[in-house]
């Protein structure tokens, strides 16, 4: 016998088999058979080991599993659906902070009409509400302005996907007429702005930025939408969001920062942020889930504000995570924002399709100084930034300090999980995408990066429902131990991007607004923020206000769009 030719054959023999097998394997599975490798090899992805015998009890199981996901793919959802789960960001024995008395906004007696458009365009929406109720100016000519910038700029912004010329005339003219015939309803009244395109129009394509919605209609008006209206305020466009509310790449191209058009708006409420900026609106909506007013406010040098979790309606608008997105205005300066935010914030605890919404009385009303509020900051932050953005921080706190602020040092919970609570957004966006990834739809996405939206749905279906409950069960950990560090302060300062704060305060549902503190090396605005208690956006609101009443930051914009059109 020859032993040697004996194991080759021996040795082919079962290289054969498994090939065999493997192919066995693999065409069971494609017909939808869990098989024993399956599942070890599902193990890698969650970290966990179990036995082989263990491994062959499970089979029978996933099988059952895998029939009831079949099945409920069967059944279509709806966009407007949310699951029968609601976050809600109070801690445990919370109380709101109770603000007295009534708002006042500090608006201007006398505004004189500049006449000349471009300098018209950037008004705030204080001085523009004050020439429309005095009829220096009426709303048809206010918007045809806005029109006429928003078409001239469109392909060097490439921030609006939608222009609503018709639309928008025909709410300037009603605007018009009601003012004419004594009926005012207000700072908004005959205002005209710009909208996300993530948020129902009827009549308009909502294309949430992404190829594979381009031809979307949804015959829904957003909440926002609708209290905008009632207000008397004029949709003039949809502005481009990031494809899916990321980054600021769309399927019509990459937003620009009006400041440097070599350089894109940051993300992913781009289009609200860029034409705020360069005066194409006087003001607009955006959302954020995870930095998405914030960061492109401070590329864009604008102020934006985030506010407190559930404090405004989501109806109508695509979701990204029903537990973390929030919807609130971008505008030219901290007094505008509560003037926007005043008419947008919910007053009602039953709106249909958004469970989360909690009414809570707003007040707006800057008092001398800053004496009178109890500020915290992160000192550590602050410290650990010596770059020419940390100059201008420091300036913006000895700013504070002028202004009666005594800042008192606080830190970010310790002993948290950071690193795990991605997997709560990828895997509720999983959710609310499911039927473009199962329809492989994501393939038609502009971007396909490891770093895309496309990608992030993809990886999203191998997130375990174990560790996304686990993970939401360390994120009411941070609530108590983060409300339990500022509860006793009315105003948290903090860099826009110290590290985790964006993470933290999104998952916790705070209030945050950023708002311009100058220029980096490459003359690129940079920011601060002002961080508040939950339901009580009034205080960071008026720190802000009473900042930019002692700088002029606010009022800087850029020069290209300063120019007249001709």
């Amino acid at each position: 016998m020859n032993l040697p030719d004996t194991r080759a054959r021996v040795f082919l023999f079962a290289a054969g088999l498994i090939s065999l097998l493997t192919l066995v394997s693999q065409c069971t599975s494609k017909q939808g058979k869990i098989t024993s490798d399956d599942i070890k090899g599902a193990q890698n992805l969650i970290g966990i080991q179990f036995s082989n015998q263990e491994i062959d009890t499970l089979v029978s199981y996933l099988e059952e599993n895998k029939k009831g996901y079949d099945t409920m793919r069967l059944f279509k959802l709806d966009y407007g659906t949310a699951p029968a789960l609601y976050f809600d960001p109070r801690p445990d024995g919370f109380e709101r902070k109770i603000r007295e008395g009534q708002s006042n906004y500090k608006l201007p007696d006398d505004v004189t009409n500049p006449e000349l458009e471009e300098r018209i365009a950037f008004m705030t929406v204080a001085q523009l509400a004050n020439l429309i109720k005095s009829k220096k100016i009426t709303s048809t000519q206010l918007t045809n302005i806005y029109l006429k910038r928003l078409e001239t700029y469109r392909d060097t912004l490439q921030a609006s996907v939608t222009i609503t010329r018709d639309l928008a005339l025909q709410q300037a003219k009603k605007a018009d007429e009601e003012i004419s015939n004594g009926i005012y309803k207000g700072l908004l009244h005959g205002i005209p702005y710009g909208i996300k395109d993530l948020f129902s129009v009827p009549g308009y394509k909502t294309t949430w930025g992404a190829m594979p919605y381009k031809d979307q209609e949804i015959d829904e008006k957003a909440r926002v939408v609708q209290k905008l209206e009632d207000a008397g305020a004029v949709l003039v466009a949809k502005l481009t969001s990031g494809a899916l509310a990321r980054g600021d790449v769309w399927f019509g191209g990459k937003t620009k920062n009006p400041w440097d058009l070599n350089q894109g708006a940051s993300g992913s409420s781009a289009g609200s942020a860029s034409a705020t900026a360069a005066g194409l609106v006087a003001f607009s909506i955006g959302t954020e889930t995870l930095g998405s007013i914030i960061s492109p406010s401070t590329r864009c040098g604008v102020t934006g504000l985030r506010p407190t979790f559930g404090s405004v309606s989501r109806a109508g608008c695509m979701s990204l995570s029903w537990s973390m997105d929030k919807v609130g205005p971008i505008c030219r300066s901290a007094q505008d924002c509560a003037i926007v935010y005043s008419f947008i914030k919910e007053n009602d605890n039953t709106i249909e399709k958004d469970h989360t919404v909690v009414n809570y009385a707003f007040v707006f009303n800057p008092q001398s100084d800053l004496s009178g509020y109890k500020i915290g900051y992160f000192k550590k932050l602050f410290d650990k930034d010596t770059s020419r953005v940390g100059s201008n921080n420091n300036e913006t706190l000895e700013t504070l300090k002028r202004l009666g602020a005594q800042l008192v040092e606080v830190n970010l919970p310790d002993s948290i999980p950071y690193d795990v609570f991605d997997v709560i957004l990828r895997a509720e966006a999983g959710a609310f995408f499911d039927e473009l990834v199962l329809e492989h739809r994501d393939r038609e996405m502009v971007e396909q990066h490891k770093g895309s939206r496309a990608n992030s749905l993809r990886q999203s279906r191998f997130i375990s429902a174990v560790e996304y409950l686990q993970a939401n069960r360390h994120r009411k950990v941070l609530i108590e131990k983060f409300n339990k560090e500022i509860k006793n302060l009315d105003i948290i300062v903090s860099p826009t991007y110290g590290q985790y704060l964006s993470l933290t305060t999104n998952l916790t549902g705070h209030p945050a607004i950023s708002i311009p503190n100058g220029f980096d090396q490459s003359g690129h605005p940079t920011s601060i923020t002002l961080l508040g208690n939950l339901y009580d956006e009034g205080p960071i609101l008026e720190a802000a206000y009473l900042i930019q009443q002692s700088t002029e930051f606010d009022e800087q914009h850029p020069e290209r769009f300063l120019k007249k059109i001709k």
